[in-house]
């Protein structure tokens, strides 16, 4: 789950209100290269709202492609969990000056003072809220054309954090390190077979320790791959809904879990061991 510390729609403070609405027991929110929000829902929580598992999602690259690693139940405080974040907001911003100047450049779209100034001040800004303002001004139809047709035009092959550092820290900072929806790498990429069994082998020299198995965009086929892999080499399960409030045709807690009769022995386990760690 997404808030406004990175390009959900929902504040922490409203996302706590929704899930208390959705009678959920557990949650979790998982902001792009960014704690801040889990931060605030400590403090939010009281005696009777639903448990919280502190959460973050790194975007990270390396040689072989793009991956999405999740951490789950680290300590918010810990240095090493905002050593990563910090370098993953440096990259974030960087890609968010070069995009506006991209766009300037090569499409001759200006946006007035006073609304870049807005963009470059919040807290993690990215493609979402530049598509915003292009439909805003009118340069595009949806942020979701905004996005492919001009925005992803301009690629940054080496701004990203890399997949080991993003593990090191939330395992130095007590967490659990999972790989977000295996499946889906770079764009349309699908990832199946003997490459997610390689990317996995490869992630888990690095400490990985969870797969993603439910997610709202799963078919059953790609769901049951993943978790043949979970039972393969006895790695957490994780369910997430990837909810951003109005930004994405995700509802609350829809994560696939109601579709299967039994869960998966390494759900089992994540939701025995890890929260009892925060």
């Amino acid at each position: 789950m997404h808030t406004t510390i990175s390009d959900g729609t929902d504040s922490p403070e409203m996302v706590l209100v929704r899930v208390k609405e959705a009678g959920i027991d557990l949650f979790s929110v998982t902001d792009h290269d960014a704690v801040r929000g889990c931060q605030t829902l400590l403090h939010l929580r009281r005696e009777g709202d639903p448990a919280f598992l502190p959460g973050v999602e790194f975007s990270c690259r390396d040689e072989l492609g793009k991956y999405h690693i999740l951490g789950y139940g680290y300590e918010p405080e810990a240095e090493a969990i905002h050593s990563v974040v910090d370098l993953g907001h440096s990259f974030r911003m960087n890609k968010v000056k070069a995009r506006l100047d991209f766009l300037k450049t090569r499409f001759g779209f200006e946006f007035p003072e006073d609304e870049l100034k807005t963009l470059l001040t919040m807290p993690n800004p990215g493609k979402p809220h530049i598509g915003n303002l292009m439909v805003k001004f009118g340069y595009a139809e949806t942020k979701e054309q905004a996005i492919r047709s001009f925005i992803n035009q301009i690629h940054f092959p080496s701004e990203y954090v890399r997949p080991e550092q993003a593990i090191r820290g939330i395992l130095d900072s007590g967490g659990v390190p999972v790989l977000a929806h295996p499946s889906y790498g770079s764009g349309d990429q699908l990832i199946l077979g003997e490459e997610m069994d390689r990317r996995i082998r490869r992630l888990m020299d690095f400490g990985l320790q969870g797969l993603e198995g439910f997610y709202s965009g799963f078919t059953a086929k790609l769901r049951s791959e993943i978790l043949d892999f979970a039972r393969k080499y006895e790695l957490y399960v994780t369910a997430g809904s990837d909810y951003h409030g109005s930004n994405k045709l995700v509802r609350l807690g829809d994560t696939g879990l109601g579709e299967v009769e039994e869960w998966p022995e390494g759900l089992k386990r994540f939701l025995e061991e890890v929260p009892r760690r925060s």
